[in-house]
């Protein structure tokens, strides 16, 4: 493997990020061996350091670190923050390859076009567009994208969701019609409409009577929106609050308010043991070993990550609150995740909801997953909806029966 600049340089140059509003990770240990070849790889990051979001993608780094480090591979990171699209972005990837990465990552939807714009000057750098899709179908042979299968997580923690309310109305603390969700959601197009969606009916898989409200906020993450949203949504009846939102807030509005809540990204029983059941995450630990390794080995990347998700573990659950969970949970959550492995229980599944009033039989997107009249691929076959089957990213844009949208400005 090529070996990289001398300890002196890397310094020097470490140091003309920070003067450029990079800034050092500070939860790894950078020190370079010079003994040894060590790879940088840069993240551009949507957030900062205390984001949930962003946290996320520190936790994969540094579990991929030290995989990789077993395997021989030395990596440092180095992240810049708060860029979450337009030029700052493309001033980021330029600035991280001038440094030497050979791998940049980029942590969020949004910042793609902006990435695309820099890459083709930078041949050995591989930019990797996380939660995008445009990269899968570009020309460039260094931008690649990756979109595990969140969906499948959404499901398993909307069946945690449906679990406690059943309880509660088996227990008679809940009338079954008043079995009413709120989810905050950021944007209206298919990564979060496939995102609530896919929470609702794994909620309705164990609890039939259930129903779903969904407040737009117009962004991936804002405290103060994503908390008046989830207020907002409990005073027009919910019960319990999940999200497709970057902040804990919806959590601890849900505490505050005696409600229930169900979370994304990380864990948020910290900040609301008394709300919060559980969160699905994408876990990126296997993507960074991937590409890094295969970087480091001069192999090539596959143009677009497809089709991983629970089964290898690209996504998964965070701890459960049995404190607050429903008796028997485990096993239903369990059971659900052994159906989506094996097949016999399909997520989109047609036969489990409708799109005014009747079964959807056809859904023609194109690539994008924008809807194209009478030809384009048609997503639905063998009673599903084939969610990321054509592309990673989520294509899924149907407006079922049961949810209902407080506003549509997004």
């Amino acid at each position: 493997m090529k070996k990289l600049f001398s300890l002196l340089m890397v310094l020097v140059l470490s140091l003309s990020l920070v003067a450029c509003g990079a800034k050092e990770d500070n939860n790894t240990n950078n020190t370079t061996d010079e003994a040894n070849d060590t790879m940088l790889v840069g993240m551009v990051c949507i957030g900062n350091e205390n984001a949930a979001y962003d946290r996320n993608f520190y936790m994969a780094a540094d579990a991929a670190k030290e995989i990789l480090a077993a395997k021989g591979i030395n990596v440092e990171w180095k992240y810049t923050y708060d860029h979450p699209e337009g030029d700052p972005v493309a001033n980021d990837c330029v600035e991280l390859a001038e440094a030497g990465a050979k791998v940049v990552i980029l942590n969020s939807y949004g910042m793609e076009n902006a990435m695309m714009t820099v890459a083709e000057d930078y041949p050995d750098t591989v930019f990797c567009s996380l939660t995008n899709e445009g990269s899968s179908r570009d020309e460039l042979a260094n931008t690649v994208n990756a979109f595990p299968s969140i969906f499948e997580g959404r499901y398993l923690a909307g069946v945690v969701a449906g679990q406690k309310l059943q309880a509660m109305i088996d227990a008679g603390e809940l009338d079954a019609d008043k079995a009413v969700m709120g989810y905050v959601g950021a944007y209206t197009f298919a990564e979060v409409i496939s995102g609530y969606t896919s929470f609702y009916l794994g909620a309705k898989s164990v609890c039939p009577s259930v129903t779903m409200m969904v407040e737009f906020i117009g962004s991936w993450g804002d405290p103060e929106k994503e908390a008046a949203a989830a207020q907002d949504l409990i005073d027009r009846g919910a019960v319990l609050i999940s999200q497709h939102s970057d902040s804990t807030t919806p959590a601890t509005t849900a505490q505050a308010n005696g409600k229930l809540h169900v979370g994304y990204n990380i864990s948020m029983i910290d900040v609301a043991e008394d709300a919060s059941l559980i969160s699905s995450r994408i876990d990126w630990t296997n993507y960074f070993v991937y590409v890094i390794e295969t970087v480091a080995n001069g192999g090539t990347v596959d143009q677009d990550y497809m089709g991983y998700g629970l089964a290898n573990g690209d996504v998964v659950l965070t701890e459960l609150n049995e404190k607050i969970a429903a008796e028997g949970t485990v096993e239903a959550v369990e059971a659900a995740k052994a159906g989506i492995i094996d097949g016999s229980i399909k997520v989109f599944d047609t036969t489990t909801f409708t799109v005014g009033g009747v079964e959807l039989t056809s859904s023609l997107v194109d690539m994008t997953g924008d809807f194209v009249g009478d030809e384009g691929y048609d997503a639905v076959s063998n009673g599903q909806y084939n969610e990321s089957s054509f592309k990673s990213a989520p294509a899924f844009a149907e407006r079922i029966d049961g949810i209902t949208l407080v506003n549509e400005a997004y």
